[in-house]
């Protein structure tokens, strides 16, 4: 029998099957294409080949999870385990945040899954914090111990802080939109889209209609416009990775994943990002030692499901 693994994010959905033990070929479909969990998993499981036997499921799903239930925050599915084991004859169902699943995998990666940026030292035993800026912004945490334990958290839509002027017109513009400008405002695909009309707003012009991954890659080519955005908002992410270190006292490291941070890691390397990180007035020396990482392996948030089902205790 196998176990259904699936990632459910707001622009893509990805699955898998664990068979004994391993990890099988990772399908991603378009989250918006089916109108719903259930009809996107019906299309995964009738397209393997010779019908192989499910009978359970672990799913991330990118939203807070409270009592088996998930509304996506960026999507309008709304996933409900007890729904999806009776609708496919399931033994049980597992939901879990996306990012709990990230940090589940944590003690599973290996020093070629991770890109250091910046200096620093981890502390074995202490914990470690996943920030994911994607679609929208996760975040957890990692807790070693006998157990170890994992904490999701929602702190991407808690206020972002200003640490200069220039930080604080932006956000100043930004409320103007928004109100309340959240660090998720900033920190995803549609923060880097705001970033750039922030800055176009601030010369007196408008930014037009542009992608997320076409700032990204007018800003690896050259385009001072797009790079002054994707600049910002790795000065943003610094200040805002600090603060999450400080918060759970992640000496065991700060890592990245979502599908900003590997594609940008080139500009993360060559920015503010550090300085502004470890920028944390009388603490700066003890943010100063702590490690920060980029996760570049692939799909790495089905190393924490293949480990949450592994476990086998929910």
């Amino acid at each position: 029998m196998s176990c259904l693994l699936a990632d459910v994010g707001g622009t893509r959905t990805r699955f898998a099957l664990l068979t004994d033990g391993q990890v099988g070929p990772i399908e991603s479909v378009r989250t918006g294409a089916y109108a719903s969990m259930h009809d996107a998993v019906h299309h995964f499981l009738n397209g393997q080949a010779g019908s192989m036997a499910v009978d359970r499921a672990v799913i991330a799903a990118a939203g807070p999870v409270s009592g088996g239930r998930c509304k996506l925050t960026n999507a309008r599915w709304i996933l409900d385990a007890e729904s999806l084991r009776q609708a496919l004859h399931l033994r049980s169902v597992r939901l879990v945040n996306d990012l709990a699943a990230l940090a589940w995998a944590v003690p599973h990666l290996g020093a070629d899954d991770l890109v250091a940026v910046g200096d620093g030292s981890a502390v074995q035993g202490e914990p470690v914090a996943v920030i994911a800026p994607g679609t929208g912004l996760g975040l957890s945490c990692y807790l070693p111990g006998a157990p170890p334990r994992v904490v999701a958290s929602e702190a991407g839509h808690a206020t972002l802080a200003a640490t200069d002027a220039g930080d604080a017109a932006i956000l100043a513009g930004l409320r103007q939109r928004f109100g309340h400008v959240s660090a998720e405002r900033v920190l995803s695909g549609a923060g880097l889209v705001n970033l750039q009309a922030a800055l176009a707003m601030e010369e007196g012009g408008e930014s037009g209609t542009v992608t997320p991954e076409e700032i990204v890659r007018a800003a690896v080519y050259g385009s001072p416009r797009h790079s002054a955005a994707l600049e910002l908002f790795c000065d943003f992410l610094g200040s805002f990775a600090g603060d999450i270190a400080l918060t759970f006292g992640a000496r065991g490291g700060v890592l990245f994943a979502g599908g900003i941070a590997p594609h940008i890691l080139p500009v993360l390397l060559d920015s503010s990002f550090r300085a502004r990180f470890t920028a944390k007035g009388r603490f700066a020396d003890y943010v100063g030692q702590i490690p920060t990482a980029v996760i570049v392996r692939p799909e790495p948030a089905f190393l924490g499901l293949a480990a949450l089902a592994a476990r086998g205790d929910g």
